[in-house]
Formats: structure tokens, C-alpha cells, sequence
């Protein structure tokens, strides 16, 4: 997790979580003046848009006061979905036995994007099986993860 993503996450996460959800993760993508963060919260029971509503101003509100991110940005508050974005290594494990999309920081072997069957994880790194082989990928190496939904007839 980027420094700033920390800084943040230890700020926006006692919000969350006092409001009776899991800070699922965020993401703050800084594009100068169309800066974005994107806070993903989760809930056993589900998350509707009246959920998402009452997060963000609240979010909101502490962001206001602390004033973390310079220039301006928008919010946004959201549920992970069904092609739910990975971010730390217990989700990772969470979700092993489903398929996964991964986006790596450099190459390896050429390439920055795998799909395949996640394993798990081992240490610090995830384990992903693809074409018969298995790969293992540092966490901090991988830029974004997400499952890849599946569609039963």
C-alpha cells in the first residue's frame, strides 16, 4: 500500500468501521486537477446506495477537517461489487479457489497482465495458477487484482 493510501486508510477506516462496516479498500488516483478517491466498503448483509450515501458524508466531513489531500477531488463511496478489487493479502486468501485478473507494477516475462486461478498465498506473495503453471507475485509488485465474476446459467 502506497504511503498516501496508508495515511489515508488509517483515517477513513475508524469511520467506517464505527458505522457498522468493513473498509474494504481505497483508492485514490491522483490525475492533477480530477483527482479521485474511491472508498470500498462492505457489509455481510450488503451495501445499498442510502449505505454508500451516509458514508460519504461522514467521509466527508472528517476529510474536510483533517485536509489530507491537496487540490481538488472527488469522492466516491461504493460497494466492491461482484468484480471486487483485492487489496491486502487476507482478501487474497479470502478469495483463493475464485478466478482473478492481476495487473503488475513491472513486467514479468514480458507481460503486466494476468488472468487465472488464484491458489492463495504463501509469505507475502500470491499465488496464481495459469496454464498449468503456477505463479507467485510479491504483493507489493501487483498494482490492481480483481475477481473476475462468474455468470452460472
Amino acid at each position: 500500500m502506497a504511503l498516501k493510501d496508508a495515511a489515508l486508510y488509517a483515517l477513513i477506516e475508524p469511520v467506517v468501521t464505527a458505522m457498522g462496516f468493513e473498509l474494504w479498500g481505497i483508492d485514490f488516483r491522483s490525475q492533477g486537477r480530477h483527482s479521485q478517491l474511491v472508498i470500498y466498503i462492505d457489509h455481510a448483509d450488503g451495501v445499498s446506495v442510502d449505505h454508500c450515501a451516509d458514508v460519504s458524508r461522514q467521509v466527508s466531513a472528517v476529510l474536510d477537517v483533517e485536509d489530507p489531500i491537496a487540490g481538488e477531488y472527488r469522492l466516491e463511496v461504493s460497494s466492491p461489487g461482484m468484480d471486487r478489487p483485492l487489496f491486502t493479502l487476507d482478501q487474497f486468501t479470502r478469495f483463493a479457489g475464485h478466478q482473478v485478473s492481476l495487473k503488475l507494477r513491472v513486467p514479468f516475462d514480458g507481460r503486466r497482465k494476468f488472468q487465472g486461478l488464484l491458489a492463495g498465498t504463501e509469505g507475502d506473495e500470491v499465488l496464481l495458477q495459469l496454464d498449468g503453471e503456477e505463479y507467485c507475485f510479491p504483493i507489493e509488485s501487483i498494482d490492481q487484482a480483481r475477481i473476475v465474476p462468474r455468470f452460472e446459467d
